[in-house]
C-alpha cells in the first residue's frame, strides 16, 4: 500500500520554501506529502504540491548561531526557525538521527502543543519516513521539522495534582472547559491555547492520564477517544480544523515512539494527552459520545479518494490518520470522523 517514490523529488520541490503560509498559518506541504506516500498514492504528490505552492512563502535565511549551550534561551522564538533549522541541520550531521529525534523529544516534549501540535506532527512524519528509508533530503525534513518545533515551543499551565489517573475514554470526561463567555481566539488555534494560561482549572489536566500501560496503547486510547471528540465537536470549518490535531498530533507520536527510551516516550504521551485536551477545553463544549457510532458506507479506498479530491491538506492528513489507526485500534470512531471532515473541510 505505501508508496514513498516520490518522497524525494517532492522535498527537493519545497526546499526553497519555508514553513509558513502567506496567510500566517503553518504549511502543512511536507506532512501532506508523507500521509500520501502512506497512503500508496504517490501519483497525488506532484499535482497536490503545483495547487498549494502558490500559498507558500520563500525559506527564512539564518541570521545567528544557535549554540548547545545557549539553546534554551531561545525557545519558542519563531522569528529564529531558520536558526534552529540550521541548528539542527548540524545536529544530525554529526550525529545519527535516531540519536538526535530522541533527545530532542524529551526536551521539547513539553511543548508538543508548539504551533497547534504542528512542530510534533512534522516530525512525526519526517520520522516514518526516515524509517522507510534515510536520504539527505529526509533528513533535512526532519531538521526542518525539529527547528520549527524548537521555533515555537509553547507550553501549556501544568500542575501535578490530580488523583486516580485513568484511560484517556474514562478521563476525558474530567477535563474542565472554558465558558464560552472567558474563551479568547484572535484568528488562530495557538492564542486560544496560550488563554488557557489564565483557566486555573486545566492546569490538574495532565495527571488523569494513566501513562503506566505500554506507550503505544496509550496512543491508540488517545487517537480514539480524540476522534470521538472530533465527532461531537467539529460542527463548523474551525472546528473540523480544531479538532482533527487531537487526532494527528498523537499519531505523530506514534512514529516517533519507536525511537525513544522508555520515560522519554510516556512522557510524551502524557504531553501529547495534555495538548489534545488543550483543545477540547479551549474550543469544547460536548463530551465524546461513549456508545457505538455508525461507520461510513464508503470504504477506505473511496475514503482516500475523496479526500485527495477534496485537496485540504487536512482532510487528507487527517484521512490517513484515521485509517492507520483504525488498523491498528479498529473502531467505527475513526472511519466516521474520517467521513465528516472530508465533508466539512473546504480546501483554502
Amino acid at each position: 500500500m505505501k508508496d514513498y517514490s516520490m518522497m524525494e523529488p517532492a522535498l527537493e520541490f519545497l526546499a526553497p520554501y519555508g514553513p509558513d503560509l502567506r496567510n500566517g498559518l503553518t504549511s502543512h506541504a511536507p506532512m501532506a506529502v508523507e500521509a500520501l506516500a502512506a497512503l500508496g498514492r504517490a501519483d497525488a504528490v506532484m499535482p497536490w504540491l503545483e495547487v498549494y505552492r502558490r500559498g507558500m512563502e520563500p525559506r527564512p535565511l539564518a541570521h545567528q548561531q544557535i549554540g548547545r549551550d545557549d539553546w534554551r534561551a531561545v525557545l519558542g522564538r519563531t522569528d529564529r526557525v531558520a536558526d534552529w533549522e540550521a541548528f539542527f541541520a548540524n545536529e544530525l550531521a554529526e550525529a545519527p538521527w535516531r540519536e538526535v529525534l530522541a533527545r530532542w523529544t524529551a526536551r521539547l516534549a513539553p511543548g508538543i502543543c508548539a504551533s497547534a501540535m504542528h512542530g510534533v506532527i512534522r516530525v512525526g512524519h519526517a520520522a516514518r519516513s526516515l524509517g522507510e528509508a534515510e536520504s539527505a533530503a529526509r533528513i533535512r525534513e526532519l531538521a526542518d521539522g525539529l527547528g520549527y518545533w524548537a521555533a515555537a515551543y509553547q507550553t501549556l499551565p501544568t500542575a501535578r495534582s490530580a488523583s486516580g489517573p485513568t484511560r484517556a475514554r474514562e478521563a476525558i470526561a474530567r477535563v474542565p472547559v472554558v465558558p464560552p463567555a472567558q474563551r479568547k481566539f484572535s484568528g488562530t488555534i495557538v492564542s486560544s491555547l496560550v488563554a488557557l494560561d489564565d483557566f486555573p482549572d486545566f492546569a490538574p489536566v495532565i495527571g488523569l492520564l494513566d501513562v503506566n500501560p505500554e506507550p503505544a496503547r496509550v496512543i491508540s486510547d488517545l487517537t480514539e477517544t480524540f476522534a470521538r471528540v472530533y465527532l461531537a465537536n467539529a460542527r463548523d470549518f474551525l472546528g473540523a480544523i480544531v479538532f482533527v490535531h487531537g487526532v494527528t498530533s498523537a499519531t505523530a507520536v506514534r512514529s516517533i515512539l519507536p525511537y525513544l527510551p522508555d520515560a522519554t516516550a510516556r512522557d510524551a504521551t502524557r504531553y501529547t494527552w495534555q495538548a489534545g485536551c488543550a483543545l477540547y477545553s479551549a474550543f469544547g463544549s460536548s463530551p465524546p459520545p461513549a456508545g457505538e457510532l455508525e461507520p461510513p458506507r464508503e470504504s477506505r479506498d473511496t475514503l482516500i479518494d475523496m479526500a485527495i479530491a477534496n485537496g485540504d491538506e487536512h482532510a487528507i492528513k487527517f484521512t490517513e490518520a484515521c485509517l492507520r489507526e483504525d488498523e491498528l485500534n479498529p473502531s467505527p470512531a475513526y472511519l466516521a470522523a474520517a467521513r465528516h471532515a472530508i465533508g466539512a473541510l473546504v480546501a483554502q
